[in-house]
């Protein structure tokens, strides 16, 4: 595993350093993952790595297509190593939960303008909000999509 993520690394002119590995591995571990969390696994095998070096990594990788930062409306930043496909989500309302939606026509971008305005359009973004299976089955309420909390 670690080779693959060197590899990635080098295919995009990027030194290959323990912080980098750990945070590729975080990703690769957790889909959708914020920013906290990806701190949390990184310093539970590597304890002397900073938050600041966290972050860095996390925008080097963004600015490389490494990784997508995606921000749906109401919750925080999350990461994923899912990248160059232009998929989409879907997001739980209750819990925050994020699952991937494949494009639906299969070629980026997925969905035509009806007015482009000129823009040579090259991504499209959706996303799809609702509430997951398990809240489905606990009988959570369904909240806004303005809510506070999602994880």
């Amino acid at each position: 595993m670690t080779s693959d993520f060197e590899e990635q690394l080098r295919a995009v002119s990027l030194r290959v350093t323990r912080p980098r590995l750990a945070v590729l591995a975080a990703l690769r571990a957790r889909p959708h993952i914020d920013t906290h969390t990806v701190i949390e696994l990184v310093r539970a095998e590597h304890p002397t790595v900073s938050h600041q070096a966290i972050y860095d990594v996390l925008r080097v990788f963004t600015e490389a297509g490494l990784v997508r930062r995606i921000q749906p409306a109401g919750a925080t930043a999350r990461y994923e190593s899912r990248v160059g496909d232009n998929h989409h989500h879907v997001v739980c309302r209750s819990c925050g939960a994020i699952a991937d939606v494949d494009c639906t026509v299969g070629h980026a971008p997925c969905l035509t303008a009806s007015d482009d305005h000129g823009y040579a359009v090259d991504e499209a973004e959706v996303v799809f909000w609702g509430t997951c299976p398990d809240c489905s089955a606990d009988g959570t309420p369904q909240e806004s999509a303005s809510s506070e909390g999602r994880k």
